[in-house]
């Protein structure tokens, strides 16, 4: 058994039109949302092997922030360029290649790839994975390099605003 978590990153800055997409910060929404969607993984006991981020900065900031949230060291933190704007079928080759040794990893991302994985995983229609939204998918597999397209069931999907 394996189990992932999609994450979006947090809501990011428009602020400063000269910087460049990559460099792109969260703003005080996002700064506040990611420790607060943390503190509610933390809450469902998340023990993780992995986290694996776009180094995009609001990507990785969100990370950082969701990992001193759960209590994983942030020097732990991989980081994968490909996840940055990554489509669904370049999230399912990183995926692929993931060590077997880690059976929970966090894979922080952008939009739309992220939703669209989401939805060719679990076989499911979600409109969009907000910013800070977290889904969780269980997948009855030994090996990463099993994953495929309806190989996964959503344990929950979690966002800043979802209301209880």
């Amino acid at each position: 058994m394996k189990i992932l978590y999609l994450i979006r990153h947090a809501k990011s800055s428009w602020g400063n039109p000269l910087e460049g997409d990559f460099d792109r910060p969260l703003n005080d929404r996002g700064k506040r949302d990611a420790p607060r969607m943390g503190k509610r993984l933390k809450e469902k006991r998340l023990a993780p092997d992995l986290l694996l981020s776009s180094p995009a900065k609001r990507a990785l900031t969100t990370c950082e922030l969701i990992a001193d949230s759960i209590n994983y060291p942030t020097e732990k933190i991989k980081t994968d360029r490909a996840l940055y704007h990554a489509q669904d079928e370049d999230i399912l080759r990183i995926i692929k290649n993931l060590n077997d040794k880690h059976d929970t990893v966090l894979i922080f991302g952008h939009n739309p790839g992220l939703t669209d994985f989401v939805n060719r995983l679990t076989d499911t229609n979600i409109d969009n994975v907000p910013t800070g939204g977290v889904v969780a998918c269980a997948l009855n597999i030994n090996s990463w390099k099993e994953i495929g397209w309806g190989k996964g069931e959503i344990d929950f999907f979690d966002y800043p605003k979802k209301k209880d």
